[in-house]
């Protein structure tokens, strides 16, 4: 009875809204590997889709499976390789083929990389295998989804993200880049400029040619607004994909507190394979149970966002009717592409005339932040994390006077300024 009413419900959802206008919106679904991010987000677009959205669903996982649980064709997969490709009205999914981009985007930069490492004696085959670096991928998707919104292609772009780690460099990639070009980008350009003509008599080591530099400056231009659009909290919202377990929720608690302090916004958690309750078999009870006690504790980390349950299936979720069944059951008849949850990442405040930067930083303690500065950047390293914020003029001829935990927040209060602080010895 009560899943026969989750489909009603989601049903007249659709009806809804296939009559209203939605702005353009990113969903990322993120999480430790595993954990069922592929089918959450393949359910979302068929959801969505339904509602007259033009849907698009990329993954951002090296290892791809976005077209397995769709179950698409594999020859029609591959004639089309990386481009996304019709899985249902107004519903597309996309693989990134990291070497197909490399062809688009990367040509000058891989093919320099690739003669550095031949020269150093490495075959032609394993050099140009060597010469994907990591980033590259995300980079690539970064420009189609820029791409994508600059030409309104869809309404709605979910990503399949990868792990928790290459997530984290995702979404923090435009930030490093942007400090690269403005920092190092175009002293590097001109000191080349100066050194290769000397250099080519008197080593054999190739130095990279004008071109290697504009393909790294085209590259940027494109990417540009990428950041804003992705910290932007009425346009992209992160979601958390975890399951009822103890070494998955502390996964899922470090990336919240990686998230916000790449400053995205996180609107929702999902737990995913959720046991059905009232079992009869002990050993499945037993299950239940741990499981129960988990949810409740989840209750608590994430408190006040909503929390999602999906259930486990008695079979693996494959092809557009199980992922639509599944999206029902997740979503019980709520608009996926609403924001559940708006939570600024950071702010500058005033407080009694003082002068303060509110961060949101939840499952952190103090031992395990590393505050600096340097000019106009405030540099906050967690773990092996680390954060670049750019701060307003007010607050870059100010030093960080002092730092304190309230709650989920890290607040730090800046006061003087730079040239009092470094007279007084001051680091």
């Amino acid at each position: 009875m009560l899943y026969a009413y989750w489909l009603l419900t989601t049903d007249y959802l659709i009806l809804k809204l296939s009559n209203r206008d939605i702005s353009m919106r990113i969903l990322l679904y993120a999480g430790k590997g595993g954990v069922g991010k592929t089918c959450v987000a393949g359910a979302t677009g068929i959801i969505t889709a339904q509602t007259g959205l033009k849907t698009l669903v990329m993954s951002l996982d090296p290892a791809h499976s976005l077209s397995d649980a769709f179950d698409l064709d594999r020859a029609l997969m591959d004639k089309n390789r990386g481009q996304p490709i019709e899985a249902g009205e107004q519903l597309w999914v996309q693989e990134l083929d990291v070497h197909e981009e490399i062809n688009n985007y990367w040509s000058e930069v891989h093919s320099y990389i690739s003669i550095l490492l031949n020269t150093s004696g490495i075959d032609d085959v394993l050099a140009e295998e060597l010469a994907v670096f990591p980033g590259m991928e995300e980079l690539s998707a970064l420009l189609y989804i820029n791409k994508y919104v600059n030409e309104q292609t869809y309404d709605l772009i979910i990503l399949d993200c990868a792990p928790t780690a290459e997530s984290i460099r995702f979404i923090s990639m435009p930030t490093a880049l942007e400090w690269y070009m403005k920092k190092v980008f175009r002293l590097e350009r001109k000191i080349f400029g100066v050194v290769r003509p000397v250099a080519r008599r008197m080593v054999d080591i190739p130095l990279p040619e004008d071109e290697y530099f504009a393909n790294i400056e085209s590259l940027y231009a494109r990417l540009k607004g990428i950041d804003q659009l992705l910290t932007d909290p009425d346009v992209t919202s992160v979601r958390l994909v975890t399951n009822p377990e103890k070494m998955v929720l502390r996964e899922t608690q470090r990336a919240f507190m990686f998230f916000s302090l790449h400053q995205t916004s996180i609107d929702a958690i999902i737990v995913n394979r959720v046991f059905p309750i009232g079992f009869d078999d002990d050993y499945l009870r037993v299950w239940g149970n741990n499981q129960q006690k988990y949810l409740d504790l989840a209750e608590t980390y994430f408190h006040p966002l909503p929390i999602f349950k999906a259930p486990l299936y008695d079979s693996e979720i494959l092809g557009y009717e199980k992922l639509l069944e599944f999206g029902k059951n997740l979503y019980e008849g709520k608009d996926p592409t609403q924001i559940f949850f708006k939570q600024r990442p950071y702010e500058l405040a005033r407080i009694d005339g003082r002068s303060f930067v509110k961060l949101y930083l939840p499952f952190v303690t103090k031992k395990e932040i590393d505050l600096s500065k340097i000019g106009d950047e405030l540099i906050i390293k967690i773990g092996n994390f680390k954060k670049n914020i750019v701060l307003p003029r007010a607050y870059a001829v100010m030093e960080p006077r002092s730092a304190r935990l309230e709650e989920d927040h890290l607040l730090i209060e800046f006061g003087g300024s730079s040239e009092q602080s470094q007279e007084r010895g001051e680091g």
